[in-house]
């Protein structure tokens, strides 16, 4: 099963950049998207091919929305906020529907009209696989320095904001986790985390040390939420010990042609599904000229055969008491 992230900042100039091309040629059978930045009239017709539509966008005007496209029509959906959009193929509809509810951790409910943040099981396997926008954050005050930023100094509020949704958030993917291994199903995490993790995901690392992105605390936070028995990072797992592959380039300047890049979209898959992981790393465009998005998409091949054999859903009160804080 060929599974896909990509930040597409923004589906409609995805589309005139070349999306669709994308995606009837890696034929990738699931995506997860973020930043499709449009409310569900603006998509375009077809832009999405074949492929049913989980689409969670926010409420924030132009901006973050992820989805979840699949080539089966998915066993189940939930988002933070308790709506989604969904279309089969062909279909142009506005109406969102009701999402299975969604328990959220302590410190969520600030994000969760967002469009951040949306999960379904697969009907033809047994994942549940999430598309993630986590937000980009900012320096912490004692770390901003009037011009010698691009943004203008805020205070630190940018920085703690992201620092709140780190501590839900991480809080609310052992829930997730936890639930799906409840229900026999393996864990797939994908998305734009807005943050490097080690040296070898930035390539100018140590100018990067005061970074927003490359924080101390946040690569903290990455650590604290992968392990050997609860989710590992597929595409390190598949290069170990060199630099990238990276995954964003700036627009500006050389940064694409020098590939001065940074690796911020992941796959984080809990340890069985990781296993399975036979191929990965980004789509890459061949010139500046060509890229579809500041990003790249993420792309892991993965063998279902090796997976283990499906267990039975553990009882309800059993997944109730998973799902406790």
């Amino acid at each position: 099963m060929r599974i896909a992230t990509f930040n597409i900042n923004g589906i409609r100039a995805a589309q005139r950049r070349g999306f669709e091309k994308w995606l009837r040629d890696r034929a990738p059978d699931v995506v997860a998207l973020q930043e499709v930045r449009a409310p569900a009239a603006a998509i375009p017709d077809g832009v999405f091919g074949d492929h049913h539509l989980a689409y969670e966008q926010g409420n924030v005007p132009g901006r973050n929305g992820v989805a979840v496209l699949t080539r089966v029509p998915p066993a189940a959906v939930r988002t933070w906020s308790g709506a989604v959009l969904s279309r089969e193929p062909g279909e142009d509809h506005l109406d969102t529907v009701p999402t299975e509810a969604v328990p959220l951790a302590r410190g969520l409910r600030e994000f969760a009209g967002q469009g951040r943040y949306v999960e379904v099981d697969l009907a033809d396997a047994p994942i549940t696989v999430a598309s993630l926008y986590l937000p980009k954050g900012g320096l912490p005050a004692h770390l901003q320095k009037p011009g010698r930023m691009r943004e203008a100094p805020d205070g630190g509020a940018r920085y703690e904001r992201k620092m709140r949704f780190l501590d839900a958030f991480a809080r609310q993917l052992a829930r997730s986790r936890r639930a799906a291994r409840a229900q026999g199903r393996e864990l797939l995490l994908m998305g734009d985390l807005n943050i490097a993790h080690t040296r070898l995901d930035v390539r100018n690392w140590r100018r990067s040390n005061q970074a927003e992105g490359f924080l101390p605390e946040e690569r903290a936070w990455f650590d604290s939420i992968l392990s050997p028995r609860t989710l590992v990072d597929v595409v390190r797992a598949r290069h170990p010990g060199v630099a990238g592959p990276y995954s964003w380039w700036s627009w500006l300047g050389q940064s694409f042609a020098s590939d001065v890049g940074w690796r911020i979209d992941y796959h984080l898959a809990t340890p069985a599904l990781a296993r399975a992981a036979r191929t990965a790393g980004t789509d890459r465009d061949p010139a500046a000229d060509c890229r579809i998005s500041d990003h790249a998409p993420v792309v892991v091949d993965y063998d279902l055969t090796a997976l283990p054999t499906p267990s039975a859903p553990r009882r309800a009160a059993a997944v109730r008491a998973d799902l406790l804080p």
